[in-house]
């Protein structure tokens, strides 16, 4: 997901998991997902000329659980990976 907030462009990705068994959601975004995520970004960006805007990457993590769902923002979760 691509948002706004005041002069920032925030690229958020958003993790379900239904079960700690698997982990947390927020773990899921490693290494690998964050060089995805961030070449996403770069494309982004390139393509509709905003390379000197202020940009930042925020994970959103869900739990779906048995007793009760919550999430959880982690703002500027990760820097931009290069590739």
């Amino acid at each position: 997901m691509v948002a706004k907030e005041k002069d920032t462009i925030v690229f958020v990705e958003i993790k379900t998991r239904s079960s700690r068994g698997t982990g947390y959601a927020k773990e899921a975004v490693d290494l690998r997902k964050q060089r995805q995520i961030s070449k996403a970004a770069l494309f982004y960006l390139k393509s509709r000329d905003l390379l000197g805007k202020k940009a930042r990457f925020d994970v959103v993590a869900i739990i779906k659980g048995v007793e009760k769902d919550g999430f959880e923002l982690v703002r500027d979760a990760f820097e931009l990976q290069y590739p």
